[in-house]
């Protein structure tokens, strides 16, 4: 029987791209959005995948889309917090409604979700829960104080977490930093490719850990000793 995958924000961008990928992959795959009904309906038609609207910074509103979702498809085994808004502006300009808008849904999103279907998973003994973070939360990006806020604490709620309960149990994030390992054929075209280059630059590839390791290995053989050699075999 197949699984059934929540990809909120999942009807453009990014989100768009799992929906797809995930369903190509033989999951039955919800899409929540929030606002834009036009681009929500066209990617029903254009991918069979149903579409719910809610929005995801109301804990409310996510207690009754996934309520809806598992009415429809069946209990979420796998949710994809995708769903993210940009609320731009330099710092000593922004106001508190930029800061909590992104705040709430870049963040807050993640809790009001996970809380919706963390206690069934733990019961089926199954779970995915797949967090979508931004290079952004590493390094901050001007304009951008408060997504960057939400990304790194996105970042830092996945590394403290205390491991779960049962071993089936399996929460994880998405960086853009993971370009370089990931399929970007599944990304936007509007993509810049630029930046899918800086981004990439950052990510050690096997042949840098490889080069490492074995540098590592050289400095622990002195010579003298039994396992320093020298010439060729």
């Amino acid at each position: 029987m197949a699984r059934v995958a929540l990809v909120t924000g999942g009807t453009r961008g990014i989100g768009a791209s799992i929906s797809r990928a995930l369903k190509a992959a033989g999951y039955k795959v919800a899409a929540s959005y929030a606002g834009n009904d036009a681009a929500a309906e066209k990617f029903k038609a254009e991918t069979g995948v149903p579409v719910y609207k809610w929005d995801v910074s109301s804990f409310e509103a996510c207690a009754e889309g996934v309520k809806k979702v598992e009415a429809d498809l069946g209990p979420v085994d796998v949710l994809v917090n995708n769903a993210g808004i940009t609320r731009d502006g330099a710092f000593h300009k922004m106001t508190l409604e930029q800061w909590n808008a992104v705040i709430n849904t870049n963040l807050g999103s993640l809790f009001n979700m996970t809380r919706q279907v963390i206690e069934g998973m733990r019961a089926r003994k199954f779970g995915r829960v797949v967090n979508i973070s931004s290079i952004n939360g590493q390094k901050g990006q001007f304009g951008q104080c408060n997504y960057s806020a939400a990304k790194a604490g996105e970042e830092l709620r996945i590394s403290s977490r205390m491991p779960p309960t049962t071993s089936a149990m399996t929460p994880s994030m998405l960086c853009l930093t993971g370009l370089a390992t990931m399929n970007t054929r599944f990304m936007p075209a509007s993509y810049p490719q630029a930046g899918i280059k800086r981004i990439c630059l950052k990510v050690p590839s096997r042949t840098d850990a490889a080069d490492s390791n074995e540098r590592q290995g050289r400095r622990g053989k002195r010579p003298g000793s039994r396992r320093h050699k020298t010439g060729t075999a």
